[in-house]
């Protein structure tokens, strides 16, 4: 079964990462439009984005990317509805 994946920057405070999760996968719903997610699993991690985001353009994964422009548009979370 697939699973929405937020992956939020490890450098923000907790609380702040969770609502940079919540424009990830609000930005993904967006982009995604032709997926069914159906609100099931959402598994939010913290990491290094610029690694996973090469790892995941390596892999040919389609994901979703939120930058904050309250941070300089920093990507504050990546967004992949993934099985694994």
């Amino acid at each position: 079964m697939k699973k929405l994946y937020i992956l939020t920057s490890e450098d923000l405070d907790p609380i702040y990462a969770c609502v940079q999760g919540g424009h990830g996968v609000a930005q993904w719903l967006l982009e995604h439009q032709d997926q069914t997610w159906n609100n099931d699993y959402l598994i939010y991690l913290y990491a290094d984005l610029e690694r996973w985001i090469k790892k995941l353009r390596i892999k040919g994964l389609d994901f979703s990317v939120f930058q904050e422009p309250d941070l300089n548009n920093k990507i504050t979370a990546v967004a992949i509805f993934d099985d694994g």
